[in-house]
């Protein structure tokens, strides 16, 4: 990275780039998985953004949610800016998407 320009956290970019406004314009699906976890973690670190913290971590799974899902807390820890609470959150987040899979889906009542 060139040392002459800073890096931009996620609040420097255009507002129709950031994660939380782009959900609210197009919807969740228009969201990459990097940028939906980069919203559940909130944070990067001062030379990383959440996105980009989140997009290294899922090529260290092979961008494959179910490997990600399948790490502990402890590897999630390893990576700088990966404390215990964003850990959980992101475990939390793998879980009820299993669940969420796993879930019949209820059949709407018939209105006569």
């Amino acid at each position: 990275m060139n040392s002459e320009f800073p890096k931009l956290t996620i609040t420097h970019w255009a507002e129709a780039d950031r994660p939380r406004e782009k959900l609210e314009r197009l919807g969740a699906a228009a969201l990459s998985d990097a940028e939906l976890l980069a919203i559940l973690i909130g944070s990067g670190t001062p030379k990383e953004s959440a996105v980009d913290l989140m997009k290294r971590i899922l090529n260290d799974c092979n961008n494959n949610l179910k490997t990600l899902g399948k790490l502990s807390i402890r590897d999630l820890e390893q990576y700088k800016g990966i404390g215990s609470a964003k850990a959980i959150t992101i475990l939390a987040a793998c879980e009820l998407g299993k669940r969420r899979q796993k879930a019949t889906v209820e059949e709407a009542p018939i209105l006569n």
